[in-house]
């Protein structure tokens, strides 16, 4: 008689296997489910509940919830770039820089405050340099304002939208997403406000990529309902 497995000795089995299958291939950190398996519910990805509303109409929405000051999103970010390139059309992706860590929150006020000036999409990279490369010290508005200066913003400006309404606005909107999708750490994605998933549950950067495909597939065929 075939004995029943309970749900902590599935995850920790499959931990087991990934990893073995991981050596066998000479890469770290594999999960199982890139050797031909479906990832699957409750360990690669899980459900969001109660789903959460998304932004743009009639596309399948992506999110990608971050830290300027977290080394794991920085590994991330030059993977998921390459593949933002090649999302479909329906498909929308965008950056939510949280502050799970009440330590990250000038980190977030920099990042909303370039959003209102329209510049994330250009300096982001600078900024993971600064950061995790050249180790400049980006803590207070005015080394940042400093820092951007260098780039084209207007110092001035850049201070007077750091304590905008809008982006104070920015910031509680990011703070409410990462409540609702229960978000305890960083880089972790969101998607079509059903589905959460991370490199840490997926096995890797690549890996929960692709589970990321997998749900957005899912969506299409209209699995996800």
């Amino acid at each position: 008689m075939a004995q029943k497995i309970d749900r902590g000795t599935r995850r920790v089995l499959k931990v087991m296997a990934a990893g073995g299958l991981a050596a066998a291939a000479g890469l770290p950190g594999a999960s199982a489910f890139a050797q031909g398996k479906a990832p699957e519910a409750g360990f690669e990805y899980r459900a969001v509940k109660p789903p959460q509303a998304t932004e743009p109409p009639g596309k399948l929405e992506v999110l990608e919830f971050f830290w300027y000051g977290c080394p794991h999103c920085n590994s991330l970010e030059p993977t998921l770039k390459e593949w933002v390139k090649k999302l479909p059309p329906d498909v929308a992706f965008r950056k939510v820089h949280v502050a799970v860590n009440p330590a990250w929150a000038a980190h977030q006020q920099l990042f909303y405050t370039l959003d209102s000036l329209g510049k994330t999409a250009e300096l982001n990279d600078r900024i993971f340099q600064a950061l995790h490369v050249d180790k400049v010290r980006l803590d207070k508005p005015e080394q940042m304002a400093d820092f951007v200066a260098k780039y084209g913003v207007d110092r001035k400006q850049f201070l007077d939208t750091w304590e905008s309404f809008g982006v104070r606005t920015k910031m509680r909107k990011a703070d409410s997403l990462a409540a609702a999708y229960k978000l305890d750490g960083v880089p972790a994605m969101g998607v079509n406000g059903k589905w959460f998933t991370a490199p840490s549950m997926a096995g890797g950067n690549a890996q929960s990529l692709q589970v990321i495909d997998f749900l957005l597939a899912q969506e299409r065929k209209g699995g996800g309902k």
